[in-house]
């Protein structure tokens, strides 16, 4: 048996005993919601970022969706939307997105599985990584929108800003 197909036969079924198991080892508070949910609080630097993780058997899909601390005021939704769409341009995996009803800004990404496909570790690092660095990197353009007044194409400007050096 190939090292690939012990790899595969070694990890569990659930995706969500994976993730888990991450995020005990960073200490992070979470609360086993059921086999297939998991929700996951997280310290950043800008703010705490709630996770939730779902196992959907009925799309073979594992999902994640990371939610901020507050909602867009309706009179900057335009704005915002304009915005979204220039982060989504940026980012190599998930997206963001804006719940019209309560104006709830998500960062969603899907990992398939179908055909008895198992995540593994790895995937489920890798997933927890780009939630949370996408989401601190695009923390400030949210702020400079939705509080700061400035434009989509401003606030991703600034958001982008590498910097060099020390001050």
């Amino acid at each position: 048996m190939t090292a690939l197909l012990m790899a595969a036969d070694a990890a569990p079924e659930n995706p969500i005993d994976l993730i888990e198991q991450l995020v005990a080892d960073h200490e992070w508070p979470f609360e086993r919601c059921g086999d297939g949910d998991l929700a996951v609080c997280v310290s950043g630097s800008w703010c705490d970022y709630n996770l939730a993780f779902t196992l959907s058997e009925g799309h073979e899909a594992l999902t994640l969706a990371a939610t901020f601390d507050f909602r867009a005021p309706r009179p900057r939704r335009g704005e915002l939307c304009i915005l979204l769409s220039l982060m989504n341009e940026r980012l190599w995996l998930g997206h963001f997105d804006l719940s019209p009803a309560d104006g709830t800004i998500l960062y969603r990404l899907a990992v398939p599985l179908g055909g008895q496909a198992r995540a593994t570790a790895g995937q489920c690092e890798q997933m927890l990584r780009a939630a949370i660095d996408s989401c601190e990197r695009f923390y400030p353009a949210f702020q400079f929108v939705l509080w700061g007044g400035k434009s989509a194409e401003d606030a991703i400007a600034a958001a982008i800003l590498d910097c060099r050096g020390e001050a």
